[in-house]
């Protein structure tokens, strides 16, 4: 789909409030109210926008423990690597999940209750899985930056 600086300016302004209504995007954007909602409409529909989400605090619903895991397999075959895509979808324990190069396999971003609830996840996802070689976790800290926001270019 292309996109114009009115879909780039439409873009921009949602993904840091996806809220805003049609007028308040106009006023922004420098189009008409119904414009915004046509555009919004075809960008929902060709998948540009491809969720509305609300970002939420782990700790506000007792996940207070966020780990960031790499996991490498055993053997890189096209059957194992999508059977552990296929796994992460449907964990609810993890938020992203990265196929990526070099050293490891995966990347995954996921919150537990606790550490306890974090070892049960392991034993239950990682060493039940032959296909898993080994893994490493890195225990957030703090939570420095988190948001979706894309640099997107506005200039024609």
């Amino acid at each position: 789909m292309e996109l114009d600086v009115f879909d780039r300016k439409i873009l921009a302004q949602i993904q840091r409030n996806n809220r805003q209504t049609a007028a308040e995007l106009a006023d922004k954007v420098g189009l008409s109210a119904s414009a915004c909602h046509r555009r919004l409409q075809r960008l929902r529909e060709g998948r540009v926008i491809a969720a509305d989400i609300a970002v939420i605090d782990p700790a506000a619903v007792g996940r207070r423990v966020t780990m960031i895991v790499t996991v490498t397999l055993e053997r890189e075959q096209s059957d194992v690597i999508a059977e552990f895509k296929r796994a992460t979808r449907e964990s609810v324990e993890i938020m992203q999940c990265y196929y990526v190069t070099g050293p490891s396999d995966f990347v995954m971003i996921l919150t537990a209750k606790s550490m306890e609830a974090y070892d049960a996840f392991v034993e239950r996802f990682l060493f039940a899985n032959r296909n898993v070689r080994r893994f490493e976790t890195y225990v957030v800290m703090d939570r420095v930056k988190v948001g979706f926001d894309l640099p997107i270019d506005t200039q024609p």
